[in-house]
């Protein structure tokens, strides 16, 4: 397979589940301001943008004065110019698989297309109505292509490589969401709020048949072996990916930077008690954020093209098809 079309699939796993869990979280928080009055929206605009690895300093004074739960959702929904924004996120996703139409199947085309196309009407009506129902397009668009994702490719070295950007995405972003939750200081109605935003809460009480506590609710989202959305099952279809792509047995170690960084991610989280995870639960999220970041970095240097890896910035928005920009670290 050549780098160009692997960068690219990668690229498409990754901006589609980053456009997802996007819309995800925006939809749940901004519920939580109708649902819960007390709530204070300064705070919680904050902790949206710090998800994102934004701050309030990103923000133009003169312009957008105090941080409001409107200015964050045009931010990180809407606005083009912004790289992590929901509406940039579709558009890299469809723009990178403009040009790998022979690894994916028409199907998935089709789906990515059409998303892009309907993009700027439901923009308009996020924009002028409210943004819940374009929450709801993108989360059922990205599920439609997550779908024909797993029913329409064989499982070759593309699978592979849009099956790896889509995991390592997804233990970055939960990564980032637990971490700023921890740093806010979490109550029960938070943690609620948490699974929610993963899809996870009724998938919790299923398993534990109880209200969250920190503990537990922090263990199903790191450790839980059969939640698809968990960072061990994350990490662990990352690493299997990683092993796929170069089968070849060592006798000692292994030469695959990228895998032994993942590997090294697992486990430490699978053989350590959760009460041992969540006393060191901020540096844990810490090293989850850096090992992602390693392995995306280690995956680039062996097998897309010898260029410096794009800062997720403003300055490069990553929207030509065989790029795809990191978040600064």
């Amino acid at each position: 397979m050549l780098s160009r079309i692997a960068e690219s699939l990668f690229w498409v796993g990754r901006y589609v589940e980053r456009a997802e869990d996007t819309a995800r979280i925006l939809d749940v928080h901004i519920h939580q301001l109708l649902e819960a009055p007390m709530t204070s929206e300064t705070e919680l605009c904050n902790s949206l943008l710090a998800i994102m690895g934004l701050s309030e300093n990103d923000t133009e004074a003169e312009t957008v004065p105090i941080v409001t739960a409107r200015h964050v959702t045009d931010r990180l929904a809407f606005d083009r110019d912004n790289p992590s924004s929901i509406a940039s996120c579709l558009a890299a996703a469809r723009s990178n698989a403009l040009s790998v139409g022979e690894a994916i199947s028409s199907e998935m085309w089709e789906a990515l297309n059409v998303t892009f196309n309907a993009l700027p009407s439901h923009l308009e009506m996020g924009q002028v109505m409210a943004p819940y129902a374009f929450f709801r397009f993108v989360r059922e668009r990205a599920a439609i292509v997550a779908g024909l994702t797993e029913s329409t490719m064989t499982r070759d070295d593309a699978w592979r490589f849009l099956v790896l950007g889509r995991s390592l995405e997804r233990v970055d972003m939960l990564a980032r969401l637990l971490a700023t939750e921890v740093a806010m200081g979490t109550t029960t109605t938070d943690w609620v709020i948490l699974l929610r935003s993963c899809s996870a809460h009724e998938a919790f009480l299923r398993t534990y048949r109880r209200e969250p506590e920190p503990s537990l609710a922090a263990e199903f989202l790191l450790l839980d072996r059969l939640f698809p959305r968990s960072v061990f099952c994350a990490l662990s279809s990352a690493e299997e990916r990683v092993a796929e792509l170069d089968p070849v047995a060592q006798r000692a170690g292994t030469p695959d930077d990228a895998r032994r960084i993942l590997g090294h991610l697992r486990t430490t989280l699978e053989f350590r008690r959760i009460e041992d995870l969540m006393e060191d639960l901020p540096s844990v999220l810490s090293s989850l954020q850096h090992g992602c970041a390693a392995a995306s970095a280690a995956i680039a240097a062996r097998y897309f093209r010898h260029t410096s890896p794009i800062e997720w910035s403003p300055e490069g928005l990553g929207l030509e098809p065989s790029h795809g920009p990191e978040r600064s670290r």
